[in-house]
């Protein structure tokens, strides 16, 4: 593989194959590239491909270039050139002035100075207005996302559009610290760490775990539909050291519960999980959803205890609780991959879960969970 710059034509095809998710080693072998070599094209660009430059509408084009040039060489006047090309004079003259004189003028030199001029990057929005930049880095730390801190921003400011960025905005001033506008340790605070963006890939199923149950397909239609409050997701969210949490996400409002188990075993994740669901209310309590670990092995007993039916998922059918892992996806921010969990108090899960459940989410139309499980609790109270 040889070093070299990438074409145009390379640049694209590496860009696309970016887009469809393909590894840095995949688009080096398809390019005769080094991955590295790869990986500097994306890492300069924040993952982002670069906008494609137009030539603007009412510019001159090449052709015509040529055309002034050739009309120079004959000694045609501006004037008549102008006629020629359908042009104004002074569009003519302005274009012989910028280019050096009647007698210097190039049409490829033209042409080369004209997009080098067009070259002009503008700062971003949030570089001009230092009020929306205080409030996004206000909330970034805050553990917002861009779309919550987009959406948020409509709800905070509704009259002030001056109060206003989109989240892709807001990755792009993370992710492209050229822009030095976000400071970079405000990447630590999004739900997926790294440093630049990465497309979303399908994830290869693995060999399935076995736990005697009811199918999540028996689950009766109220449940599918999220029409009534009261059916859970659960799964445990694994740390360091053997260690771990459990998660509970309610299907209808996406109200999360953490707890805190000791071990693995069944016997003390479905005796923590039980007491934990003992203190709602009857009308929260209809049914739990969980894969297939061993940890729910002692199902029965737990439904006995909590007058909940457990429902179990497909092997390696994760998006079948889809709330629940967009939720260990979301508390990954607060535990990372490889922390040790045993020392996280229940305050502190309990701290974690209350900041999820003040945040607004876009499924609930940007309400909060808390207020989506506040308004369900009222009407069937």
């Amino acid at each position: 593989m040889e070093r070299r710059r990438f074409g145009a034509d390379e640049r694209a095809a590496l860009w696309r194959a970016w887009k469809q998710g393909l590894t840095l080693s995949q688009i080096g072998r398809d390019l005769n590239r080094h991955a590295v070599s790869v990986l500097q094209v994306l890492r300069r660009e924040g993952g982002f491909a670069p906008r494609t430059r137009r030539r603007a509408a009412q510019g001159l084009r090449a052709a015509e270039r040529e055309e002034i040039s050739r009309g120079l060489s004959a000694g045609l006047s501006i004037r008549e050139i102008a006629r020629r090309l359908g042009r104004a004079a002074s569009t003519v003259s302005r274009e012989i002035g910028r280019n050096g004189s009647s007698q210097s003028y190039r049409a490829a030199d033209a042409e080369a100075n004209a997009w080098r001029r067009a070259h002009r990057p503008q700062s971003c929005v949030l570089a001009r207005r230092p009020r929306l930049r205080a409030w996004v880095a206000e909330h970034l730390r805050r553990n917002w996302s861009p779309r919550q801190i987009a959406i948020g921003l409509k709800h905070s400011f509704p009259h002030d559009h001056s109060m206003r960025v989109s989240h892709e905005t807001v990755y792009r001033s993370l992710f492209i610290q050229a822009r030095n506008v976000l400071k970079k340790e405000l990447l630590a605070h999004l739900r997926r760490g790294g440093f630049m963006r990465r497309p979303r890939t399908q994830q290869t199923p693995g060999q399935p775990s076995i736990v005697e149950g009811i199918s999540i397909h028996q689950r009766p239609p109220e449940i599918e539909d999220r029409a009534i409050p009261g059916h859970w997701e659960g799964d445990l969210l694994m740390g360091g050291a053997s260690s771990q949490i459990a998660t509970l996400v309610e299907r209808h409002s996406r109200y999360v519960m953490l707890v805190k188990v000791d071990s693995k075993e069944t016997a003390t994740v479905t005796k923590a999980l039980a007491k934990s669901i003992r203190q709602l209310p009857a009308q929260l309590r209809r049914s739990l959803t969980w894969d297939r670990g061993s940890e729910m092995a002692a199902h029965k007993g737990f439904s006995v205890a909590t007058d909940m039916q457990v429902y179990f998922c497909d092997p390696r059918s994760p998006w079948q609780r889809g709330s629940n892992e967009n939720t260990n996806g979301l508390l990954r921010q607060y535990f990372p991959k490889g922390q040790d969990l045993s020392d996280v108090s229940q305050a502190r899960l309990n701290y974690v879960a209350r900041e999820l459940n003040e945040r607004p989410r876009e499924t609930l139309n940007w309400r909060t969970p808390l207020q989506a499980l506040e308004a369900t609790v009222a009407l069937t109270g």
